[in-house]
């Protein structure tokens, strides 16, 4: 069993810069399992970077992240791979291969693991995202908020500890946002960290009533902890 101080993601001291600029400086945080937050700042504050370096896109140019226990800088191929399977990542432009279905989509990371696709449990997660009707579609022949459902998928269909989403609803309307922050809820009371990155505050005020969640706010180069509980 994991110790009840045991933190799924940690900065120390921890900053990410180049060509002579600083992105990001001096972030300590630490992401509790089955905690829930909201990452928030202005266009180009370095959500986005800052994401990169929870799922190891990025290496911080000073100070130590710790993902999943591990010093990041130690991780070798191995441990990248592993690290993968416990974090699933949507990404704000969840691009596809065009080519292949929603269903083949979806089951990608199986795939290119090889592991074995069960299509019963493939069907009930494609089922549960709401795309059933969707599942031999190309994505050319989504909706955007299908895509970001179908993304989310993806993203989960490994089973991770952690899910991390970067503006997931940033291209959807309000009905839909609110249709993937459920999905998201869910995910969490499974037990699953969840990290999302918006600036939609409205979204944020919805989640209050549902989840236990906190924001970090990117200001100034550094993540302030912005407040108490939502």
């Amino acid at each position: 069993m994991r110790d009840r101080g045991f933190k799924v993601i940690e900065f120390h001291d921890a900053a990410y810069g180049y060509g002579g600029r600083e992105l990001l400086s001096q972030i300590n945080v630490s992401l509790a399992p089955g905690s829930f937050h909201f990452l928030t700042g202005p266009s180009g504050a370095g959500k986005t970077t800052f994401l990169k370096l929870c799922y190891h896109e990025l290496q911080a140019t000073a100070g130590r992240v710790s993902l999943l226990g591990k010093d990041s800088r130690s991780l070798d191929r191995d441990d990248v791979a592993m690290l993968r399977r416990k974090i699933g990542v949507v990404h704000q432009d969840c691009q596809f291969l065009d080519h292949l279905s929603v269903w083949e989509n979806i089951s990608l990371p199986l795939t290119v693991s090889g592991r074995p696709i069960v299509e019963s449990d493939l069907a009930d997660l494609i089922a549960w995202v709401g795309l059933s009707d969707h599942a031999n579609a190309l994505p050319p022949e989504m909706s955007g908020g299908e895509r970001q459902r179908a993304a989310l998928a993806r993203a989960i269909i490994m089973s991770p500890d952690v899910i991390i989403a970067d503006e997931p609803t940033g291209n959807v309307d309000w009905e839909m946002s609110l249709r993937l922050l459920q999905l998201l809820v869910e995910l969490n009371r499974m037990g699953k960290t969840v990290v999302i990155a918006t600036h939609d505050m409205h979204l944020i005020r919805q989640a209050k009533s549902q989840v236990n969640a906190r924001v970090l706010r990117i200001a100034d180069r550094r993540i302030h902890q912005a407040g108490a509980d939502l």
